[in-house]
């Protein structure tokens, strides 16, 4: 009879600790208001819902809901009523770009107005939904400062946000126009984006492609058009030329394609100047020189106390001078909305959503936020990337560690470093920006520590390891 195995102990459960009791203070929007408006928005009108306190001690609180137009003079009407009857804060939805005129027309007037996203004030599922309902139901929850609000910038930066997300619409236009180009040289067996991978901006491929639009079509004399080091390329060149079916519809398209990107050009360069000149006019925006004066003009000498802001964020490895122009239009310059950089990095959304119930602990996905800070910051990193400095080091460290998710994880984490940076530059207008330089891990890193780490590796490969410095090390 074979002997009993011995009885396996069991682990012993890890004692949790428990979290500490601490006290948590309220946030300004989660203070209670006696006197409140909730408007729900559609496109031509507005159902305005006006919660006012008893008036007498025994009464219960009461609402006063009615529906109006959604012109301006309508909307001037309600401010003067919410006026009059005190209202201390007045809570709107984001719905599409309806809110906008409901927004400027109360804030002018002097209401305190905040915009909410609607997954908050979305009402509870099981209850009617009407826009009386809905309008009650926001302001309810606006007086008892449950409603977070929304990021809206001063009047200043949302006239500068039209100029950059209209330049970002026009560009995206643009590179339209240039698909469709390409697509119909396709059509025609022209081959020529084979040998030049990117037609825009190819002087070369522009003279090729207007040649052909004039009627030319030998394929030696349109390959001799090529410039600088496309001449290089001259027999491919004239092999993608060679067998094309370029006709008259296709030369009507072509240069219909080549009119309007030169249109859109025209326009992109013009928002550019105008944008820029906004932003110098912008008092927050303007540097300091070193005899105190300030204006448009202003703090753009060596000894500058302080830098304007579009120069200040234009030190930072990836960022240009536009790009800088286009994240204050989003974020903004007053570095109070956001009272640490890690608000700002999560209202953009380059930070996880936390995600944890009981001892489970998800991996939170990064949040929706900005998709306009969020692409600016991603696209600086992707720039910043190439050039020799400590945040392109550190791409390139995250883009090839194994398992890290590469490039597209690397350019998100580098973006939210950009935005980190960014916020320090703009809550203290008399920073700079000081690069930490590309040999910065490597002077900070433990020699001793890797060591032992890499004979412990080929130790467990089976191999003695003796180490010993070189005498050239010194």
């Amino acid at each position: 009879m074979a002997a009993p195995s011995p009885r396996k102990k069991k682990p012993q459960a890890r004692k949790k600790k428990r979290m500490s009791a601490r006290i948590v203070e309220d946030e300004d929007y989660q203070l209670r208001h006696e006197k409140v408006a909730g408007i729900d928005i559609a496109k031509a009108t507005g159902m305005i819902c006006l919660r006012l306190p008893p008036e007498d001690a025994a009464g219960k609180r009461v609402s006063k809901v009615w529906e109006t137009g959604a012109t301006v003079p309508e909307i001037e009407a309600v401010a003067e009523e919410l006026l009059a009857a005190g209202v201390e804060l007045v809570s709107m939805e984001s719905t599409s770009s309806y809110w906008r005129s409901w927004f400027s027309t109360l804030e002018e007037a002097g209401l305190e107005v905040q915009l909410v996203n609607a997954s908050q004030a979305r009402n509870l599922p099981g209850r009617p939904k009407t826009d009386k309902a809905d309008s009650q139901w926001i302001a309810r929850l606006t007086e008892m400062g449950l409603l977070r609000p929304s990021f809206v910038p001063p009047p200043e930066i949302r006239a500068l946000r039209q100029y950059t997300r209209q330049i970002l619409n026009l560009t995206r236009d643009r590179t339209r126009s240039w698909q469709r180009l390409e697509k119909t040289l396709e059509d025609a067996m022209c081959k020529l984006t084979s040998v030049i991978s990117k037609l825009a901006g190819s002087v070369s491929g522009r003279a090729m492609i207007e040649a052909m639009i004039e009627g030319e079509r030998d394929p030696e004399v349109l390959a001799d058009l090529a410039l600088a080091r496309m001449r290089a390329k001259k027999p491919e060149l004239a092999r993608a030329f060679t067998g094309m079916r370029f006709g008259d519809e296709h030369a009507y398209a072509a240069a219909a394609h080549l009119r309007a990107i030169d249109f859109l050009d025209a326009e992109i360069a013009a928002l550019e100047a105008q944008a820029a000149a906004h932003v110098k006019a912008v008092p927050a925006a303007q540097g300091i020189s070193a005899d105190g004066t300030t204006g448009p003009d202003a703090g753009l000498e060596e000894d500058a106390v302080v830098l304007p802001a579009v120069a200040r964020l234009d030190e930072i490895p990836g960022i240009s001078a536009l790009s800088a122009i286009a994240l204050i239009a989003e974020i903004g310059l007053d570095m109070d909305r956001f009272p640490t950089p890690e608000a700002l990095v999560s209202w953009a959304g380059l930070a996880p959503v936390a995600d944890q119930s009981g001892p489970r602990k998800g991996r939170g996905k990064k949040g929706r936020g900005n998709s306009y800070a969020r692409r600016l910051c991603t696209m600086a990193a992707d720039s910043a990337a190439r050039t020799p400095t400590f945040l392109g080091e550190r791409h390139r460290r995250l883009a090839s560690r194994p398992g890290g998710g590469g490039r597209k994880k690397a350019n998100v984490a580098v973006g939210r470093s950009i935005l980190v940076i960014v916020w320090h530059l703009l809550k203290n207008p008399e920073a700079r920006y000081r690069d930490l330089g590309p040999d910065h891990y490597a002077r900070h890193s433990d020699a001793s520590r890797k060591i032992r780490g890499h004979i412990r590796q080929l130790e467990a490969l089976g191999l003695d390891v003796t180490v010993a410095p070189r005498e050239d090390a010194a």
